[in-house]
């Protein structure tokens, strides 16, 4: 067992995962766990390098059509490891460090706001500084109700950096990003909810049905559809509207054309002339 001091920073070999975070397969969702529990799930660079290979993996492993990503034991995670991400690194070779911190930046939002299949976070408990990362870049969110958030940085004497300040003024109002940003005070599932930093709270004992029955739903869609409708989403928060109304206009045709269920036609098809499909209450017959 490696100490904090001692921890590797090396990438592990390609597809090695297991120790740090776990995946289960169950009826096309992968539940993937980061496995380090008594650590309340801190991110450290086993999780990173693993995190890296089983995207990969998933990424082309038709036993995943949607990614939840959750905790072990009582929390979903408490942020960065202060001692083995961060301490630990500050010995290492420049270039070891900067590689490890490019990795954690690939999982946690440039791959996980670009993975090509649906993502929930499922928040089960503690939810702390660098977790939000991953939390925000992932589609959607749910959380227990007494779930507990906090961006703590500043009772640390730092910033919440990385790109977590940027995440949360993305999903929160203005005030509430900089009231927690400067208090460093705690907010419960219920409370995120309000403020629109995840999709709904339920109960704890509800969560992973609820986080199931919303996978099914996802997974009830048109996989390349729903692909290109949550690209699209993310690409014209940051367009003019005239820039926008061009992109989604070139978005829905390169949609069309290369849909392999050709689901426009499909489903226009069972709604005007079959009278099969109502769109405002399903989806359409996708065989």
């Amino acid at each position: 067992m490696q100490t904090a001091e001692t921890a590797s920073v090396a990438p592990k070999p390609n597809g090695t995962w297991g120790e740090n975070v776990t995946v289960e397969f169950e009826d096309g969702i992968a539940w993937v766990t980061l496995n380090r529990p008594a650590r309340r799930n801190a991110i450290n660079p086993g999780i990173v390098w693993e995190m890296n290979a089983i995207m990969d993996a998933l990424e082309a492993d038709d036993r995943c059509k949607v990614m939840v990503v959750t905790g072990a034991g009582e929390s979903f995670s408490a942020g960065m490891d202060l001692k083995e991400y961060f301490r630990a690194t500050d010995s290492v070779p420049p270039i070891e460090r900067e590689r490890l911190f490019r990795a954690n930046a690939a999982w946690q939002w440039r791959r996980m706001m670009q993975f090509p299949k649906p993502t929930i976070s499922m928040v089960n408990g503690w939810c702390f500084g660098g977790a939000f990362q991953f939390l925000v870049a992932s589609d959607l969110a749910v959380a227990s109700e007494d779930a507990v958030f906090g961006l703590s940085e500043i009772n640390w004497g730092i910033i919440p950096a990385g790109i977590v300040t940027k995440a949360v003024v993305e999903v929160m109002s203005f005030r509430d990003a900089m009231y927690y940003i400067m208090t460093g005070e705690t907010f419960t599932g219920r409370e995120a909810a309000d403020m629109k930093l995840i999709n709904k709270a339920v109960p704890a004992a509800e969560l992973k049905d609820k986080t199931r029955d919303l996978a099914r739903t996802l997974m009830g869609k048109n996989p390349y559809v729903l692909r290109q409708a949550k690209t699209a989403a993310r690409f014209v928060k940051d367009l003019t509207w005239e820039q926008a109304g061009d992109y989604l206009m070139a978005k829905s045709d390169q949609t069309e054309f290369r849909d392999p269920e050709n689901g426009r036609n499909t489903g226009m098809k069972q709604f005007l002339d079959d009278k099969s499909f109502k769109p405002g209450l399903e989806t359409y017959d996708r065989g």
